[in-house]
């Protein structure tokens, strides 16, 4: 068992985020001469060749596994949901981790028919974030745990790392974040949530603005921006992407929170999330324009906004195809099949 040592402030991360390991470029490379030598013109897979490749750079192996993947689901409470940017009651929050318990929710549905494991992390249900509009909604200890926790959910010996979130008002959290991250106003980066529409909506953009005003000159930090106007669950997922790093897991997120809460890595260096592929992009307007910034194209786009990890488990089965038809397919020599003749021997030349 690889063995990380636990940050224990801000400065501890932004260390680790330095010290980042790179891609396996020689497992890449046996990825690549496979790719090349099966039966079929190449490149014809597309995005299939490209993500073995990938899986391949990440687990450090050829040939990429996928017999272990795991769903965190992380869930956190909001301050902000006072200000009403939900259609729904906080209460929902941990009414739905127990639907998640006794199996009833879409993602659990996904797990049973992809076979993942799913493990919900409830993150201080009963201690919601401060209102980001009136002080900061983690103070540095905080964030620092919830970081730290994410991390210890990661384990050595998982292929896949699948990740999702549940939080009544963290799609509004999620949207003052990307906005103190990469700059713009809330009517950028809101959408409709649990459904907010017309005057919901607008609340919503200027329930982020009054955030983005009360912590102006302290959001060029990542970091800052995190504690300051993400959330328990969002911190994890930070901390979860980042151990997923140190220990050679590739990422699944999901959509725009999760996304979100990852890109505090890409703000604190580029290519912090090259180990990261997106399952899905979200009906959230913000999570287009999230996927510009930090320079990512999902793997699906089904007109979802659920959360939960949905979109990184049906992701999964992309990539698992990808991964059956390189390791499965024969060769243009096992099959005895022609390969491509060349320009100049077809012409003699």
């Amino acid at each position: 068992m690889i063995q990380i040592q636990p940050p224990a402030c801000f400065d501890d991360v932004r260390s680790l985020v330095e010290a980042f390991p790179a891609a396996n470029e020689t497992a890449a490379a046996v990825a690549r001469e496979r790719e090349s030598t099966l039966t079929k013109p190449a490149g014809a897979l597309g995005r299939l060749e490209e993500l073995c490749e990938w899986l391949c750079a990440w687990q450090g192996r050829h040939p990429p596994r996928t017999e272990k993947p795991l769903l965190c689901l992380f869930a956190g409470n909001h301050g902000i949901a006072g200000r009403g940017v939900s259609a729904y009651p906080v209460e929902v929050t941990s009414q739905m981790v127990q639907n998640f318990i006794n199996g009833g929710a879409a993602i659990n549905q996904l797990c049973e028919q992809a076979d993942v494991e799913m493990r919900v992390h409830e993150m201080a249900l009963e201690k919601p974030t401060r209102d980001f509009t009136r002080e900061p909604a983690l103070d540095e200890s905080q964030c620092m745990e919830a970081m730290t926790y994410g991390m210890t959910s990661v384990e050595t010996g998982m292929d896949m790392l699948c990740l999702g979130e549940m939080g009544i008002a963290n799609t509004t959290s999620a949207a003052a974040l990307c906005a103190g991250l990469f700059g713009g106003k809330g009517k950028e980066w809101v959408g409709p949530g649990t459904g907010m529409a017309g005057k919901g909506l607008r609340l919503k953009a200027r329930v982020v603005d009054a955030g983005l005003a009360f912590h102006r000159g302290h959001l060029k930090d990542p970091l800052e921006a995190l504690r300051r106007l993400g959330g328990h669950e969002l911190a994890a997922i930070t901390g979860a992407v980042l151990a997923a790093r140190l220990l050679s897991v590739p990422v699944l997120l999901d959509g725009f929170a999760c996304t979100a809460a990852a890109a505090v890595l890409h703000a604190l260096a580029k290519g912090s999330l090259d180990h990261c592929q997106v399952g899905h992009v979200s009906m959230e307007p913000g999570h287009r324009r999230l996927l510009e910034k930090i320079g990512k194209k999902a793997l699906l786009d089904l007109s979802m906004r659920l959360g939960e990890g949905t979109g990184a488990v049906l992701a999964l089965g992309l990539v698992r195809s990808a991964v059956a038809c390189h390791t499965g397919m024969a060769s243009f020599a096992e099959a005895e099949v022609s390969t491509k003749e060349r320009s100049d021997d077809k012409h003699g030349g």
